[in-house]
């Protein structure tokens, strides 16, 4: 099942997308859990999945989509979490050893969109460059989880655009300042339950920047897996239900090209990863 966040005639709402439509959720059950974020946390009432099998309210084409949770209290992602991506960094003398313990840093929830929405441009640098990753959503809160229970906290799967303004990355050793500039990422277009993932370190993870693809990776590469991410970060602490977790990007990020390839002013750039979708965003100038 495929739980999407929207906005329709100016109002947020989430639901479900079924192949003729989206289901209206939020209008159905909003006294009760009036967003995504609230019906994660509840487990999932037995009263939303019969509601997701009522007949479609709306197109797909009728509303806007919004951040998978548009109201996630943390979103928490993960550096140099592929080998191939860390010795491309390396080359470019950016880092030295693998981190032994998985390099965390945040983003804030405005500096993403959603799907089909413009990622903005930041205009005081060309170095915007694209970062195709799988996104985790939490469905429990959970403090010292022990990595062998860690998928048990999961609710589902999307698809996260790290967007990197790269000069701003490496200004100092603190690379928040790159990874947080207003709507330059996007996390999208929905979310997979996790009961429908089989296994989410055997993903395929493409990225196309205007038809060419740049990326193309799985999961079952990532130095720290989402066991490891999820049990690290429980320790320092506590998860809640809604928090998005990004867990790195592959090889063949544009930075480490010669020459360098950053997303432009009218590029359009797509990250599919296999069981999930694939979110799509332009860019626009800021």
């Amino acid at each position: 099942m495929k739980f999407v966040s929207f906005e329709l005639g100016g109002q947020p709402s989430y639901g479900v997308i079924k192949e003729d439509g989206v289901v209206d959720l939020g209008r159905r059950l909003g006294s009760r859990y009036p967003s995504l974020k609230s019906l994660i946390a509840a487990g999932f009432p037995a009263e939303s999945a019969a509601a997701a099998r009522e007949a479609a309210d709306y197109s797909k084409s009728d509303i806007t989509y919004l951040p998978t949770i548009p109201d996630a209290t943390n979103i928490w992602c993960v550096a140099l979490n592929y080998v191939e991506h860390h010795d491309e960094v390396q080359s470019a003398g950016r880092v030295q050893d693998l981190p032994k313990q998985p390099a965390l840093f945040m983003r804030s929830i405005d500096s993403v969109v959603g799907h089909e929405q413009d990622l903005l441009h930041p205009g005081k640098s060309e170095q915007f460059d694209y970062e195709g990753e799988l996104g985790v959503i939490i469905g429990k809160a959970g403090r010292n989880v022990p990595e062998a229970e860690a998928l048990n906290y999961v609710a589902g799967y999307t698809i996260v655009n790290e967007g990197s303004v790269r000069d701003w990355q490496f200004h100092t050793r603190q690379i928040t300042p790159g990874k947080n500039w207003y709507h330059s990422g996007a996390i999208g277009p929905w979310m997979v339950r996790a009961d429908a993932i089989a296994n989410p370190h055997d993903l395929r993870i493409k990225t196309t920047l205007n038809g060419a693809v740049l990326q193309n990776g799985t999961t079952a590469d990532m130095v720290h897996n989402i066991n490891k991410f999820i049990s690290y970060l429980s320790t320092i602490t506590v998860l809640r239900p809604g928090d998005i977790l990004a867990t790195g990007t592959p090889s063949g990020v544009g930075f480490s090209r010669k020459p360098p390839l950053w997303m432009k002013v009218g590029d359009t750039c797509t990250i599919e990863i296999s069981g999930i979708g694939s979110l799509t965003n332009k860019v626009a100038a800021s």
